[in-house]
């Protein structure tokens, strides 16, 4: 039998990572008939169909996301010799990671901790929303995705979410707006408040703990983004809703404090991957491992 064609296999992946046979012909400065044709002899070669469209954009057939593993692999394999030859031994591993831009980055370092600094590991850290991120990590080129609640699963690719801890959630401010004597209900219902955005799990519980108590808050400002939120807060625009772990470092000083803890509120973390026949060997320990400063959920940011 004739060996496989690995140019024919190079073009397919770069194909399958894009998705769009046109894009990829344009970035490789082939017609696009012609890398058709070198797609095509590869099916025939393996005896098997890679892609299928829908629409305009191409989807990989079960045998598809078979081979792409394998070429993901094989062009890995030859890219890790290089840099071994290159770094006189040394063996530099690539993780890619993409945590939702709403994510707290104090989070996202304690995740990557184990390997921050590592002479052997360069992180790759990309952020958007979750439904970009999770279609980066179907295309392979992230290892996995870090969001506060777990995607659907699809039927023919299963995504795998690894609950990785659970926050509480406070109500956070600056000293001077603090009351000798007030309740949680009662600054709630008289304090400027900074919300996340009603498409958050918090504030859906936050929601209905406003009801509970009978109060109707005042919002100074929604956010969609906790990094906005920690800013707010430390200028003092308001009262924040937030898990602690946000705004560690300001508890840590005393430029912010926690009021009060509001029960029964929490926020999830969540490491999503998706089932590979060859998973990144760094994952494992990542998701595994329970850092002290967000397992505990107290004091960490």
């Amino acid at each position: 039998m004739p060996d496989l064609n690995f140019h024919h296999l190079r073009y397919f992946r770069a194909v399958a990572h894009d998705g769009n046979l046109t894009r990829t012909a344009e970035r490789l400065n082939l017609s696009q008939s012609a890398l058709s044709v070198q797609i095509r002899q590869l099916e025939e070669r393996l005896g098997h169909a890679l892609f299928e469209r829908r629409g305009r954009q191409l989807h990989l057939t079960e045998a598809g996301r078979i081979a792409l593993d394998h070429a993901d692999a094989i062009f890995s394999a030859g890219e890790e010799l290089i840099a071994t030859l290159r770094q006189t031994g040394t063996t530099r591993q690539v993780l890619r990671v993409g945590g939702m831009a709403t994510l707290s980055r104090n989070f996202q370092i304690a995740f990557l901790r184990p390997v921050l600094g590592r002479a052997d590991v360069e992180v790759v850290l990309r952020s958007g929303s979750p439904a970009e991120l999770l279609h980066q990590l179907e295309t392979l080129n992230l290892d996995v995705v870090l969001l506060t609640r777990p995607p659907e699963n699809k039927a023919d690719l299963p995504f795998v979410a690894h609950k990785l801890a659970e926050q509480p959630v406070s109500l956070i401010g600056r000293p001077d707006a603090l009351t000798a004597g007030l309740g949680l209900g009662q600054y709630l219902a008289s304090a400027p408040l900074i919300l996340p955005t009603r498409d958050s799990s918090v504030r859906t519980g936050f929601d209905a703990l406003a009801a509970r108590l009978d109060v109707t808050p005042q919002i100074a400002a929604e956010v969609d983004d906790m990094a906005m939120m920690r800013l707010l807060a430390r200028e003092g625009l308001g009262l924040a809703i937030m898990p602690p772990i946000v705004v560690r470092d300001e508890l840590a000083s005393g430029l912010l404090r926690e009021i009060d803890r509001l029960e029964g509120l929490t926020e999830s973390f969540y490491a999503v991957t998706l089932s590979r026949r060859f998973p990144n060997p760094l994952l494992r320990d990542l998701i595994t491992a329970r850092p002290a400063d967000f397992a505990a959920g107290n004091d960490a940011d």
